[in-house]
């Protein structure tokens, strides 16, 4: 997975980009903060002051925080002080000093929250998600995330979205089971990302939707993305992590020589660059790629020149885990036993230290909450007056003491509570596990938020409609449980490949299956997203049918259809509610599944116009639609 520094903290990245070495712009504002008066300009004048200084991470950044946030309280000036105090928090990132970087970030969010201004609320969000995803704490991240995404689209900033999208996709990379969430947001990211014309940004969304791709060993999927963001990288000091990327989906198909130029031009960019990690990690995969191929020694050689860059950076365990099982094997292989026990040897002690940082940080966690709790409470003291204090410190003393004398009772209704605690939060889990089958995920939220879900209009989504033929003879050989089970086999898969493609499903009426992209969330691709999942979706069913008649069973031929344009969507009804759409677009792209063939794409003109620069199609010229007229229609071939 791509280095998540690269999102988390974008806005230390973007100061440091447009700020360093500018003294001149320093001295400046240092000469012009000494003749302001005590106002709201100087206020600003200090936070931009602060924001050089971060730029150049210098400790004069906390000095000109610092000012600008005292500056704010003597004159009751709120959106100066949330400011102030987050380029504080910033600071202390940089420092890793997380326990102070967090309560800053605390402060600024809830003052941005008091005066409504939810561009600060979102942003502050995300830097509070980052200093707990960086501390590996998920759950408390993704809570972050999702709020400064529940903000971001209320106020339509598309830079916030785009940020909390990539993010919340990051949190769900980190574990195989959640892989299919990860790429559903990298999926939403992408639209935006192409909006903001940012290449960095876009190379990230890329290759997150590219490894997820890899993992899945869906190897041309993930060759598309990653060559998405080699272009998107071209020219940056990431261009070499796309590079590895690429030759990892080469290795995978067992073209090494392939896999081996586009490692070794890696790492000649990245020697170039003096990107040490990035250089080891171009090493390992040329190494990986020999080794597969049988050439032990030369893959002995690159596992060897990639630890000694490894060693000399601090945090390369995880790349020395894989260097030293490598060497282990090709020793191994070449059968120097001596060496091949010594590398073994190190990889056992490379996983032991793994394995204690994973609990180190496990602990940390548990000391980083008391720390801020700690630091929290000595900051409330510090606001009493001497008179308050003494009275907390009284008042303390006997919640201590009920507490001491209480605490066999607390034991005795601890377990009845966890108990009943973890029913209910079972149920929730069931009951939102069920809403966002029936939902689309932003619906639901918005649902379970407010009680009701608004109809919106879009103005272009494309909408897909399959039909089975054969079925009415299949239903007649099969029994019952055996035609369900056969269309629960194909839907579940036409399910798998939508959401691959960011598509959300509809319904299905029998054997009619109804989805559309570009919807819940509006994207530039969704004609694009939705003729690639019909595609995958015939070349399924003609794979199926093909081992159905070997085995002498029945089988299904499939006709789809697509056209694209404006719809509106909502739920309807008050019981087994539905989310669903309406509108002429929908009838029409039904007409294209009814006027299709079987093993065919059949799109609508205003399909194709949308997706010709991508796919080879066959125009079938006006065919007559029932109650549409004539209609131009187009296969798609490729």
């Amino acid at each position: 997975m791509k280095k998540f520094s690269l999102l988390l903290i974008l806005s230390t990245q973007l100061f440091s980009v447009l700020c360093f070495g500018q003294s001149n712009e320093i001295d400046s504002l240092k000469n012009v903060i000494a003749r302001q008066k005590d106002d709201t300009t100087k206020v600003n004048t200090l936070i931009e002051l602060c924001k050089l200084y971060i730029g150049e991470n210098k400790k004069e950044a906390l000095e000109a925080g610092l000012k600008a946030s005292e500056l704010a309280d003597k004159i009751d000036f709120k959106r100066g002080k949330a400011y102030a105090l987050k380029f504080i928090g910033i600071y202390y990132y940089q420092q890793e000093n997380f326990i102070e970087s967090l309560l800053s970030f605390e402060q600024s969010i809830d003052i941005f929250n008091s005066i409504n201004d939810k561009v600060g609320e979102s942003n502050i969000a995300n830097s509070i998600g980052s200093v707990y995803f960086v501390r590996s704490e998920d759950v408390k991240a993704l809570e972050y995330y999702l709020r400064s995404l529940f903000l971001a689209e209320e106020i339509k900033n598309n830079f916030r979205i785009t940020t909390a999208l990539i993010n919340i996709g990051n949190v769900y990379q980190n574990k195989k089971q959640t892989l299919d969430k990860a790429l559903v947001y990298y999926l939403k990211a992408l639209p935006y990302s192409r909006m903001l014309d940012d290449a960095d940004i876009l190379g990230t969304v890329t290759v997150g939707i590219g490894e997820i791709y890899l993992a899945k060993k869906m190897d041309d999927s993930a060759l598309y993305y990653f060559e998405l963001a080699l272009s998107a990288y071209e020219g940056t000091e990431e261009y070499p992590y796309a590079l590895n990327d690429i030759g990892k989906v080469y290795l995978m198909r067992k073209d090494y020589k392939t896999a081996e130029k586009y490692h070794s031009d890696a790492f000649a960019i990245a020697q170039k660059n003096d990107s040490k990690l990035y250089m080891t990690q171009s090493l390992m995969g040329l190494a990986k790629a020999q080794q597969e191929e049988g050439n032990y020694k030369e893959s002995v050689s690159n596992y060897k020149n990639a630890e000694s860059i490894s060693l000399s950076i601090s945090s390369a365990s995880y790349e020395l885990k894989t260097i030293y099982e490598g060497l282990a094997y090709s020793y191994n292989k070449l059968n120097d036993y001596k060496n091949a026990f010594t590398y073994q040897l190190l990889l056992t002690s490379t996983k032991d230290t793994l394995y204690n940082i994973d609990t180190d940080k496990k602990l940390g966690s548990l000391q980083f909450d008391f720390d801020i709790h700690k630091k929290q409470s000595e900051i409330n003291l510090l606001t009493k007056d001497k008179e308050i204090q003494e009275q907390e410190i009284r008042r303390q003393k006997i919640v201590r003491n009920s507490f001491i004398g209480g605490f066999a009772v607390v034991l005795i209704f601890a377990g009845i509570f966890f108990r009943q605690r973890n029913k209910i939060k079972l149920g929730k889990k069931r009951s939102d596990e069920l809403l966002l089958n029936i939902l689309p995920e932003e619906t639901a939220e918005e649902l379970k938020a407010t009680g009701t879900a608004k109809a919106k209009s879009f103005d272009s989504v494309s909408v897909m409609f399959t039909d089975f033929k054969n079925f009415t003879q299949a239903s007649e050989i099969l029994t019952p449980d055996e035609l369900v089970a056969e269309i629960n086999y194909c839907y579940s898969e036409f399910d798998r490949i939508i959401t691959r493609h960011g598509i959300e499903k509809i319904k299905t009426i029998g054997d009619s299956y109804m989805c559309v992209g570009g919807l819940p969330v509006p994207n530039a691709t969704h004609a694009e997203d939705v003729v690639r999942a019909g595609l995958e979706m015939q070349q399924f069913i003609i794979e199926h049918k093909s081992e159905r008649i070997k085995n002498n069973e029945p089988y299904f031929d499939l006709r789809l259809g697509i056209h694209t344009g404006t719809v509106v969507a909502g739920i309807v009804g008050i019981k087994k509610f539905a989310y669903d759409i309406w509108g002429d677009t929908v009838n029409t792209a039904s007409r294209m599944e009814s006027s299709g063939q079987i093993e065919k794409v059949n799109i609508s003109g205003t399909t194709y116009e949308l997706i010709k620069d991508k796919f080879t199609c066959t125009h079938r010229g006006k065919i007559e639609a029932k109650n549409k007229g004539q209609i131009d229609m187009y296969f798609v071939e490729s």
